[in-house]
């Protein structure tokens, strides 16, 4: 026999029938601002002695790697520096293993410009600036000279190529880069505006240098994949996160969904720790968890960790 209460949770049942619903809320960490698909600033729960380590790399401006199981709040914690700092919109740059250098720092669509300029021509029309086809990449919009410095997230650093530690050292020690299809123009045209990868608009580039002011912060994620170079790892201050501990899982289920949820996480915690033990699961697993508890959803704890929790490592 269903219950109102199961049949308010089970909104998708499998029988083809169809039926008008109204989808609840969605957690805090899964809603979007219509103008930017950025997450809400949610707390961020660390130890004292992580955020010391955190303040060390801003008083040095020094690229900080942090290091630690998935799910330990990495990326998290460039977001928390962002919004607490207030250095603007987090400037994200996702690696893997097609990624480069350059394209971080900028891109030209040389094709692009062929097209427009000669359709220009065609119409006799005046040519359009080379700056309209030029973008600059996360890291090199994190190096435009700014009133304050910006945040940028190199993420999953360990999923790159493995020259690409090394081919940023350059960048990190002079902060600054050129753009070549720039250096080339005649001095009449030293004056090139070209856009931003954050959509802000445009930033003026004189002779095709781009050279920061202050270094940016920057927060560079790995899985412990793979080693980097001793060479980039001097150039970095190094801050592993570990797993939550029971204590602190408790911290963070309350930061992210207020201390009434602690009424309904006791036995999800007990359950989740046990499993964690056995393979690699990740905290927000944990809040999805205890979220759909508070919402409602009437299943024991073993129940609903199933629906919600898979191993991150290992076979399914």
């Amino acid at each position: 026999m269903t219950s109102a209460a199961d049949a308010d949770w089970r909104l998708f049942r499998g029988d083809g029938v169809p039926r008008s619903v109204i989808l609840p809320s969605a957690p805090p960490w899964r809603r979007f601002t219509p103008a930017r698909s950025m997450r809400p600033d949610l707390p961020y729960v660390i130890d004292e002695q992580h955020a010391d380590v955190v303040s060390a790399a801003l008083h040095l401006r020094r690229p900080l790697l942090v290091t630690g199981p998935a799910g330990t709040g990495k990326s998290s914690l460039a977001r928390a520096v962002a919004h607490e700092l207030r250095l603007g919109e987090l400037l994200r740059w996702p690696v893997n293993s097609r990624s480069t250098v350059k394209d971080a720092l900028y891109q030209y669509d040389a094709i692009g410009r062929l097209r427009e300029t000669t359709l220009s021509r065609d119409r006799g029309e005046r040519e359009p600036s080379i700056g309209t086809f030029i973008r600059l990449g996360p890291l090199g919009t994190a190096l435009v000279p700014s009133a304050s410095p910006r945040c940028l997230l190199i993420d999953e650093m360990d999923k790159g190529d493995v020259d690409l530690p090394n081919d940023l050292l350059t960048v990190f020690e002079e902060g600054f880069f050129d753009i070549p299809e720039l250096t080339r123009l005649p001095e009449e045209m030293a004056d090139v505006e070209v856009q931003t990868y954050d959509h802000r608009g445009t930033v003026r580039v004189h002779q095709g240098l781009v050279q920061c002011a202050e270094f940016p912060v920057v927060v560079i994620t790995s899985n412990g994949e793979r080693d980097f170079p001793p060479a980039f790892l001097r150039r970095c201050l190094r801050l592993d996160l570990p797993l939550p501990d029971e204590e602190r899982l408790r911290t963070i289920v309350a930061a992210h969904l207020g201390e009434e949820a602690m009424r309904e996480a006791d036995d999800l915690i007990e359950v989740f720790l046990r499993r964690r033990a056995l393979g690699e699961l990740a905290t927000d697993q944990l809040l999805n968890a205890v979220f759909l508890r508070t919402g409602g959803v009437e299943l024991d704890a073993e129940g609903l960790l199933d629906a919600v929790l898979h191993q991150l490592t290992g076979a399914m």
